[in-house]
């Protein structure tokens, strides 16, 4: 036998010891639970994953005397649950979780007790700190062993799965260089303000839309979900078709897989709460889309099974879709039943006016975005109430004859307002009984705007930014932009062929 066939049996061997190996371990870990990751402080954690029916299992973390012991099901599943300590400024303790049965031992190294957040949605989440305006010197800086990353692996299902692709990272200029820019900025400020380990976990994909994130259960429990979102699709050819983990536009768009591959793996996960930047794919829906997020919300707290979880949010940022009107307003009724989701409780909405591109889709500024969702979880969640998350919202209007007045409520103009370029106001109409809208020119004074617009001697309406691709100016004293808004109810046009 000559050398190059010894060489090949070598080889073909060491993967059949290989395979063998691997097939006779009995204890496996959930693939959530690694090496690396942050453990969620001062909640109880759970441990999962499989051994042989009714074999115990023991977890031992380096911060208990003792360990914790269950036995696997008949399903050849485990489920240990361990309480975790109040993490301290400044402790930055590598820590260690051991888990035993029968002959088998894994060890978790280098976890650290902290703070971890869900990130997800869609392409401006996905967005990845390389491809940002400012990544030249932000990678570089970006070396923080104290926040972790996990990126989710791109997957499909009909059914729930309990297992994902992925791996706990410290953060350093190689790891987060592909790690979502909203999601590193907001936990870069997490951890610059708590001084505590942040675990950042983003799992989510490009296009993707709201239905594909809520379970199936919960679009068939609703009579308009069903009809808007699930029915449609189960009465589609696609529906019967084979599911791989292979990406397309479409395929992202599908009820309930995305929920299935993407986020019931992780429902076992102790985690503080959520952050999300999705609605591109579902612009031209309104109530629905409320509705439809509203659900999703209410799905992943009862999942995750951990109470009221934060879910802080980011509306849709200004863009054209080749539209080049700017009296078009389709795109502001979608931000405005985006805002509508804020009704449900332990939401908010931040908003990213002042920072869009109009021309580009996904807008390379994501760092005020990141930091602006960690202003909102510091107040909040963490009961920093000297940190201001909110920017201006309209109060209400006063139609003089001459002027009109623009209150604002109270909390949100403590420290007045300003715009962000040093010019007046920008992107004020107004509107008589005939609803024809007119610019109006706006001045400061201090909490509130005056507006003026000789074009319409009774006025009777007013709007701010109401439109598609309006990038804004008008900001608190806290730096933060003022939420588009409109003082009319009147419906939507409909849209011209």
């Amino acid at each position: 036998m000559n050398m190059q066939k010894i060489k090949i049996l070598i080889v073909l061997l060491c993967i059949a010891l290989s395979v063998h190996a691997q097939n006779g371990r009995k204890l496996r870990l959930s693939p959530v639970l690694q090496s690396n990751m942050v453990v969620q402080q001062n909640q109880p954690f759970k441990v999962w994953g499989h051994a042989p029916a009714g074999a115990e299992v023991t977890i031992q973390p380096d911060w208990l005397s003792a360990p914790v012991r269950i036995s696997a099901n008949a399903e050849s599943k485990f489920l240990g649950i361990i309480p975790v300590p109040a993490a301290r400024a400044g402790d930055f303790t590598k820590h260690k979780i051991t888990i035993s049965s029968g002959q088998e031992t894994q060890t978790l190294e280098n976890v650290l007790i902290g703070e971890t957040w869900i990130c997800s949605g869609q392409s401006n989440m996905q967005f990845k700190m390389h491809e940002t305006l400012d990544s030249a010197s932000e990678v570089p800086a970006a070396a923080f062993p104290q926040i972790r990353l996990f990126s989710a692996n791109l997957n499909f299902s009909n059914e729930p799965l309990d297992s994902i692709q992925g791996t706990w990272q410290e953060c350093t200029p190689a790891s987060v260089r592909t790690f979502s820019a909203v999601g590193y900025h907001f936990g870069r400020e997490l951890f610059a303000k708590l001084n505590v380990p942040v675990g950042l976990v983003f799992t989510g994909i490009g296009a993707s839309a709201a239905q594909a994130y809520v379970p199936r259960q919960m679009l068939a429990a609703d009579t308009m979900l069903n009809r808007v979102y699930l029915q449609p699709y189960l009465d589609s050819p696609k529906s019967k078709e084979k599911i791989d983990g292979g990406f397309t536009f479409e395929k992202v768009t599908r009820p309930f897989l995305l929920y299935n591959a993407l986020v019931n793996p992780f429902i076992n996960l102790s985690v503080k709460g959520f952050i999300w930047y999705q609605g591109e794919s579902n612009r031209n829906e309104r109530t629905s889309y409320t509705r439809l997020t509203q659900a999703m919300i209410q799905s992943w707290r009862s999942a995750f099974g951990q109470g009221n979880l934060p879910f802080y949010y980011v509306q849709v940022a200004p863009f054209w879709y080749e539209r080049d009107d700017a009296a078009l307003a389709d795109y502001a009724f979608f931000r405005e039943a985006q805002e509508a989701v804020a009704s449900l409780g332990n939401t908010e909405m931040v908003v990213n006016m002042d920072v869009g591109e109009s021309r580009d889709l996904h807008p390379k500024n994501k760092k005020p975005i990141g930091v602006r969702l960690a202003r909102t979880a510091l107040n909040r969640t963490y009961g920093l109430l000297e940190i201001s998350y909110q920017g201006p919202k309209f109060d209400y209007a006063l139609f003089g004859k001459k002027e009109i007045e623009i209150h604002f409520l109270p909390e949100t103009v403590r420290n007045g307002l300003e715009t962000n370029n040093g010019k007046a106001p920008e992107h004020f109409f107004v509107a008589g009984a005939d609803r024809k809208f007119h610019a109006a020119k706006a001045r400061i004074d201090k909490d509130r705007i005056i507006l003026t617009c000789p074009d319409v001697k009774q006025p009777v309406a007013v709007r701010y930014a109401f439109t598609n691709f309006a990038v804004t100016n008008l900001q608190n004293k806290d730096g933060l932009p003022a939420l588009a808004f409109r003082s009319d109810d009147w419906p939507e046009p409909i849209p011209q062929k």
